[in-house]
């Protein structure tokens, strides 16, 4: 069982993670399909339905997580954490990253290393390398703690104040680890 204020900051977290990663790819929608599309993993011409439909479904799964944190209980104008739209959420979020993280390895798994992400958008080239698998298996794992059973105790000013420090905190963290896997050096390079 995970306690609610626990649950709440995941899928809060999570939210607004897919939530930006959705903005900067429609941002430039052209630049996200040039980067899905070196992949090499459908047909090109493919790439352009493919790249707004993944921009979507990230924004479906940010609305996903977010919903049981802004619908009020009928009883109290409190979040209900658990709920079947977070659960949905948790699910969608956890099918993206895993389907992201096969992209990657298959491509490093052939040797292709020198190709952006993509995951955010033009503002960020990202080369694929081992770190990118990492991020998204920690964020595989905060996705399937949002499917954990949540404690049934109410949330109180505390715990919102702690879940805001938390999502500073990890908002922060995130920023800091995607520049440093922008500025890793290619796999390979001291060799």
């Amino acid at each position: 069982m995970i306690d609610p204020a626990i649950h709440t900051l995941l899928c809060s977290a999570l939210a607004l993670l897919f939530l930006a990663a959705a903005l900067h790819k429609l941002r430039d929608l052209h630049a996200f399909r040039v980067a899905l599309g070196d992949y090499q993993l459908v047909p090109w011409i493919l790439t352009g339905p493919a790249a707004p439909a993944l921009a979507i479904a990230e924004l479906g799964v940010s609305g996903a997580l977010l919903l049981p944190a802004v619908a009020p209980q009928a009883a109290a104008a409190l979040p209900a954490p658990g709920s079947f739209a977070g659960r949905v959420g948790c699910l969608g979020a956890a099918g993206l990253l895993a389907l992201y993280s096969a992209a990657i390895a298959w491509n490093l798994l052939r040797g292709r290393r020198d190709i952006d992400c993509g995951c955010f958008g033009p503002a960020l080239r990202t080369e694929l390398g081992p770190g990118l698998l990492i991020r998204n298996g920690v964020l595989l794992a905060a996705a399937a703690a949002g499917l954990l059973p949540v404690a049934p105790r109410m949330l109180g000013a505390g715990d919102a104040l702690s879940v805001a420090g938390g999502l500073a905190f990890l908002a922060v963290a995130h920023a800091a680890t995607s520049r440093l896997l922008a500025q890793a050096p290619p796999l390979g390079a001291g060799r």
